[in-house]
């Protein structure tokens, strides 16, 4: 029996988006969990100073809206940014 293993690398894209509403280091935790949760996230890191929320993710695993739901379900509104 012959087998091949085929090596395939993940496209990851970063999605930055803006939220309001968090105040404290609680409310930056709550971020990073909920949108970690997703399958296709690597990475999840939360700006306090400019309510930025940074995002490195698998865009054919999961995509912007999702990220911004779940913000959302976290109790933060957010929108996707350019910056």
């Amino acid at each position: 029996m012959n087998t091949t293993t085929q090596a395939t690398t993940q496209a990851t894209t970063t999605t930055t988006l803006r939220a309001e509403g968090f105040s404290c280091p609680s409310c930056i935790a709550k971020i990073e969990k909920q949108v970690g949760r997703f399958i296709g996230v690597a990475s999840v890191t939360v700006h306090f100073a400019s309510w930025r929320i940074e995002i490195t993710h698998d865009p054919s695993v999961v995509g912007v809206d999702e990220l911004v739901a779940a913000a959302k379900k976290a109790g933060y509104v957010a929108r996707p940014a350019a910056f």
